[in-house]
């Protein structure tokens, strides 16, 4: 596995715990269908949070959060509707969240939680 993908793994773990800490359960991680992948799929009560996960070691290219593009988040919430169809499901309230979790050498990730950003 490269670098970047166990960065990429690490951060979607350090998120699940985040959401997990925060009264979240998580429902489903990587989902995958033609139009992309979801990261982590769960639920804040009543509503389906499909969450983007964006983990950096530095900004030098910009915070994870500046990651998500407005294209992105656009995919993320199609995303949702198949994930919603194709798991039958009559949810009422979706949210799309960004996650963003950096990672600098000898320091504890920082995690930055967007809720609602698309």
């Amino acid at each position: 596995m490269h670098t970047k993908d166990m960065l990429g793994k690490f951060g979607e773990a350090v998120a699940v715990k985040h959401l997990k800490s925060a009264g979240y359960e998580v429902i489903s991680r990587n989902w995958r269908c033609d139009l992309g992948e979801i990261d982590i799929v769960a639920r804040d009560r009543d509503t389906l949070v499909v969450c983007e996960v964006k983990t950096r070691s530095g900004t030098g290219y910009g915070t994870p959060l500046e990651a998500v593009t407005r294209e992105k988040a656009a995919r993320l919430r199609n995303l949702a509707s198949r994930y919603l169809d194709h798991h039958d499901l009559r949810i009422k309230k979706v949210r799309v969240d960004v996650i963003g979790v950096l990672c600098k050498p000898e320091e504890a990730p920082t995690i930055n939680h967007l809720q609602d950003a698309a």
